[in-house]
């Protein structure tokens, strides 16, 4: 096999080596999985919606019906939880077990929060940082925290690239 061929091999395998490696990082205690929230990370669109630590990161699924983790679990350091961005109302209501609450934000952007309780309306328009509800009981996270999920045209996208807390890839030359 030529050397540049190897080469070629030796990088794809590296790269795909770091994409696969990043979701179990993270659940190991990378720096994404230690974020800590700050009111507003500069540079990002999105405000926190809780001010706290990452508890569960995003694990993307491998398909659209696969076991995964489609938004992250955010420690709450008090019982307001803001809205993430500008946007209106889409649904607030009772999903299954918890209070849920979902935010279009424009441009095929749609967050939903996590058991959150309010008594927004579909509707309402909102401005980044305004009180949406208050953390609430129910649903399949850890009490205390808050459940932020983000969606791109229906398809859903970790959180994280919103909110700062994914650091960016860096590839190293092989050689």
């Amino acid at each position: 096999m030529p050397a540049l061929t190897r080469v070629r091999r030796a990088a794809a395998l590296a790269v795909g080596l770091l994409v696969l490696a990043a979701p179990s990082a993270a659940a190991a205690g990378s720096p994404a999985a230690r974020t800590t929230a700050s009111a507003t990370d500069e540079g990002n669109s999105w405000t926190w919606p809780v001010l706290g630590r990452v508890l569960e990161p995003y694990r993307q699924p491998a398909h659209d019906y696969a076991a995964g983790h489609r938004g992250i679990d955010i420690e709450a350091g008090s019982d307001t939880v803001v809205a993430p961005d500008d946007g209106v109302v889409l649904f607030a209501g009772i999903v299954v077990d918890r209070p849920v609450i979902t935010i279009d934000h424009g441009d095929g952007l749609v967050s939903t929060l996590e058991p959150v309780a309010t008594t927004l309306s579909p509707g309402t328009r909102l401005s980044a940082g305004d009180v949406v509800g208050t953390l609430a009981d129910g649903g399949h996270a850890t009490g205390g925290t808050v459940h932020l999920g983000a969606r791109r045209d229906g398809v859903y996208i970790n959180p994280l690239l919103l909110l700062g807390g994914v650091p960016r890839a860096v590839l190293l030359p092989c050689c």
